[in-house]
């Protein structure tokens, strides 16, 4: 009997499973990693780019995109996937701004775009998207930035940083470890460019940073400064291994000379032991002699 329930995206399995949404975010985790931090007044994304063809121009293959002039998105999974999303999504700005004369909330087109991602969960004809997004901005007259995630099956929320696609769960562990309350501009693209590299084993070549620091201004860090920071990086970590080694050598040291002090050769005990009953006799020895002098003075 074939399981249907595998094949059909509206049908659940006995336990209660999706699993065509399931398989989308199986496709998302085969994606190169994205990661987004929120410091005090920036936010930052960063992505894994997959090396370019020799003959292909880098440019045509971006993993961060514009959705409104203080609106930026992120995804990992399905590029052609992402273009079509991101395309609706840019409409419904457009819209927005037409209807209400004022620019969308990160919120409501972060709720936009978990509504299509859902609507493609329950629909005949249609499967669901491979990717999750990364959804950051400022909202309009406010200076605290914004930081959504997105998945497959229509979820969002809102996140102090976060990472998807490959590895997500390895940098998001990284993250929870070192992600402080305060963070500013510098310390928050550090902190990204460091998430990053516990996944990207190619050094700067294969990252983009994204700078968002107030309402409608994106910097897009250049190659040679994202380079600089990586190399910073690698020698903070190497000087923490070297400490780490001399520590090491340090407390090793420290038991072998404890090891040491504790422990006696066994000969020097056994010598002790023989001494301490030849001490005895020569001490009874003199005593002896001692008594016999004083008995012969006493019959004179």
């Amino acid at each position: 009997m074939s399981r249907s329930y595998d094949r059909a995206l509206t049908v659940f399995s006995p336990d209660g499973h999706l699993f065509q949404v399931e398989y989308a975010l199986e496709a998302v985790k085969r994606g190169t990693c994205a990661v987004g931090v929120r410091g005090n007044s920036v936010v930052v994304l960063g992505v894994e780019k997959k090396s370019a063809l020799q003959l292909q121009d880098p440019r045509t293959v971006r993993k961060v995109a514009m959705l409104d002039d203080h609106v930026c998105i992120a995804f990992a999974g399905l590029t052609a996937d992402g273009r079509i999303l991101i395309d609706k999504a840019r409409v419904e700005c457009q819209s927005h701004r037409l209807t209400v004369e004022d620019p969308v909330s990160i919120e409501y087109i972060t709720k936009h775009i978990a509504g299509i991602q859902q609507k493609y969960t329950q629909s005949g004809g249609v499967r669901p998207f491979g990717i999750s997004t990364l959804i950051v901005g400022f909202d309009p007259n406010d200076k605290i930035p914004r930081l959504y995630m997105t998945e497959p099956s229509g979820i969002y929320s809102a996140w102090k940083a976060c990472a998807v696609g490959r590895s997500s769960k390895t940098v998001r562990e990284f993250l929870e470890k070192n992600y402080p309350e305060d963070l500013s501009r510098d310390d928050t693209i550090k902190l990204t460019i460091k998430s990053l590299l516990e996944v990207v084993q190619t050094g700067a070549k294969n990252i983009e940073i994204s700078v968002m620091e107030r309402y409608g201004v994106v910097t897009a860090l250049e190659q040679s400064e994202i380079e600089k920071i990586v190399a910073q990086i690698e020698s903070e970590k190497e000087a923490d291994a070297e400490k780490k080694r001399q520590r090491v050598a340090q407390t090793q040291a420290g038991q072998a000379s404890m090891a040491m002090g504790s422990a006696l050769p066994p000969s020097a005990a056994a010598g002790n032991e023989t001494e301490t009953p030849a001490s005895g006799g020569e001490a009874a020895g003199t005593a002896a002699g001692t008594a016999g002098d004083a008995t012969g003075s006493g019959i004179q």
